[in-house]
């Protein structure tokens, strides 16, 4: 219970993600908001490593810690904060629903996982549902926006396979720390070159939305999203993703005050449905 309840609270912090990462795009660019939060996680991951004593992860760590810090790290952060520059909240919050068959595809590949045929069709059902939500949505709807998303939950759900197999010998908040380490040097780099020219006329809530990914979208979340990895399963504890888009589409009303429709709803039921039935024959 200890790694279910751990686990929830990782879903519940990375739920808010995307809510925030769309008021922060207001008043920073995708580029400067992906380095400058990389930043602000990985000097709190440094002094969290010096302060419980960890020692430096061994060389055939570090292969796998990049492509981590590829994945959740840069990808990810990076083209969600792109996409929300032309689709809402609510709506990209759709694609998170795809997030566990995308951990899943990269179980199977980066892992030698064997799923059931009957997985692939529930997978596959969600993914053309998905996809002919994209394509039925009026011209207000980005199709470049869609892909960026497609993008993103592609490449986290690589980071989040290579992360979990990685920390079953290395402890997951170890995972995350490190990978944030790695990518320090190069992600200050950018800040620097990316930083705004005038600080003047961005707004406290887009200072607000920076904070929060950096310090609990980038690391805490992952701090507890791992630690219940390790205590409760990663099959097990994993089907909590599912409830992240729920999470998000109430987040996106409440603090964006974004209309959900009707049909962004049924197709979130729809796209869940068809990852508990896929995780159910993983």
């Amino acid at each position: 219970m200890r790694g279910w309840g751990s686990g929830l609270i990782g879903v519940i912090i990375f739920s808010a993600s995307l809510p925030a990462t769309r008021i922060a795009v207001t008043g920073f660019e995708p580029v400067f908001l992906t380095s400058a939060r990389a930043v602000i996680a990985a000097i709190l991951g440094v002094v969290l490593l010096a302060l419980l004593k960890q020692s430096r992860p061994k060389a055939m760590d570090v292969p796998p810690l990049l492509i981590v810090a590829f994945g959740v790290v840069v990808g990810f952060p990076l083209l969600t904060a792109m996409a929300l520059q032309y689709i809402t909240a609510g709506h990209s919050i759709i694609f998170i629903g795809l997030l566990p068959l995308t951990t899943a595809i990269f179980g199977v590949l980066r892992g030698g996982e064997k799923p059931k045929p009957m997985f692939w069709v529930f997978s596959g059902f969600g993914g053309l549902a998905v996809a002919a939500y994209a394509l039925s949505q009026d011209a207000q709807i980005s199709v470049q926006g869609d892909l960026l998303m497609v993008g993103a939950i592609t490449v986290c759900g690589l980071g989040y396979a290579e992360g979990a197999t990685l920390s079953r010998r290395m402890g997951g908040w170890q995972v995350i720390s490190w990978a944030l380490v790695l990518s320090l040097p190069i992600m200050a780099a950018i800040a620097i070159v990316a930083m705004p020219n005038s600080w003047s006329g961005i707004s406290p809530a887009a200072w607000v939305s920076l904070g929060y990914v950096s310090i609990f979208s980038m690391l805490v979340g992952f701090v507890f999203w791992y630690r219940g990895l390790a205590l409760g399963g990663i099959a097990g504890v994993g089907q909590l993703q599912l409830l992240q888009p729920f999470f998000g589409l109430m987040l996106a009303a409440l603090l964006l005050g974004e209309a959900i429709a009707p049909s962004m709803v049924a197709v979130t039921l729809f796209v869940v449905s068809c990852v508990v039935g896929a995780k159910r024959f993983a």
